[in-house]
């Protein structure tokens, strides 16, 4: 699975701001912001951002006042993300925490040394990672105690006739997607894929908890 991660999201870098708004409704900006609200960072804390991919949510962090550091597996993705640091770098360097640091890494191994963060955030980030116990272990380990993880993701609904509509709608529309972006539509038919093995937000919060999170 991360071989296979690795390479599906090199291909789709270029286009993932788009998917991402197409296969969300055109909801997601509305639930990368709600995620910051969520996190809460204070002007100087540290936060961290997991498979940022081009930055949304880390350019979000930062605008509150955080200092971030951006993670990401696929390198065209930090490409991308710190192409836009530079477009944007008027607005950045105003911000309190300065830039964002973009850098490549795997979530399952972590390369910061333990209670480095005050906040944790990913976007879409924990469905895809081969160990999910491995990498919430991995985000407990660089959190600070007190400190806050925030997680945006497509959710599996519990109703099954819901879940079937749900996950055609995701196999239909990412199959045309990928056959006109990429000639290939089995591209982005992963998401409904990965969403019918994912074990679903409530599975995620007792996984949290039975890692040593409170209040998930």
């Amino acid at each position: 699975k991360g071989r296979y991660v690795r390479r599906l999201f090199s291909t789709i870098a270029d286009r993932y701001d788009l998917i991402t708004v197409l296969l969300s409704f055109g909801l997601d900006a509305r639930w990368k912001r709600r995620v910051v609200r969520l996190a809460d960072p204070r002007p100087g804390q540290d936060a961290l951002d997991l498979a940022c991919g081009t930055g949304d949510i880390a350019f979000g962090l930062v605008a509150r006042g955080a200092r971030v550091t951006g993670l990401d597996i696929t390198h065209r993705m930090l490409q991308l993300a710190r192409g836009r640091a530079t477009e944007g770098a008027e607005s950045v360097r105003q911000s309190h925490g300065g830039p964002p640091v973009f850098v490549q890494g795997d979530m399952l191994d972590l390369p910061f040394p333990s209670a480095s963060f005050d906040v944790v955030t990913t976007g879409y980030g924990l469905r895809n990672v081969p160990d999910l116990r491995r990498a919430l272990r991995e985000i407990h380990r660089v959190l600070r105690p007190g400190g806050v993880l925030v997680s945006l993701d497509f959710n599996r609904p519990t109703n099954p006739v819901v879940r079937r509509i749900y996950l055609a709608y995701l196999w239909l529309v990412g199959g045309a997607l990928g056959s006109v972006l990429h000639g290939d539509p089995d591209t982005y038919r992963y998401l409904p894929a990965s969403i019918r093995r994912y074990p679903g937000a409530a599975a995620v919060v007792r996984m949290l908890q039975g890692e040593g999170f409170e209040g998930a």
